[in-house]
């Protein structure tokens, strides 16, 4: 899994550096002075949390991993448009480069 973050002293720690390793997770950060790294995770989190999560409270940390879930599988993905994307959806988009390139 990979964990994204800034800079922050609490993520460049080597206690910080330990958990992710004993957990298995890869660490993704831009570096420093480069705020365009991360830019598309970054831009994913923010929408994520503007059109889903904000100003909603979760009684279980399983309904906000189901809610998340939805949000990427059932929306994000399969319709929500993207300017990058020529409006086109993630899913879409991928179809129709799939199809350019297989000469279709």
């Amino acid at each position: 899994m990979l964990i994204h973050s800034d800079q922050g002293s609490q993520f460049t720690s080597m206690d910080w550096a330990a958990f992710l390793k004993a957990h298995n997770f890869e660490h993704s950060m831009s570096r420093r002075g480069n705020c365009h790294d991360n830019a598309v995770a970054e831009s994913f989190f923010n929408l994520l949390k503007r059109e889903r999560i904000r100003r909603r409270t979760y009684r279980t940390r399983q309904e906000a991993r189901r809610d998340v879930f939805d949000y990427i599988e059932m929306f994000y993905n399969p319709k929500r448009k993207h300017a990058r994307n020529r409006m086109l959806s993630p899913v879409e988009f991928e179809r129709q480069r799939k199809l350019r390139h297989e000469g279709v």
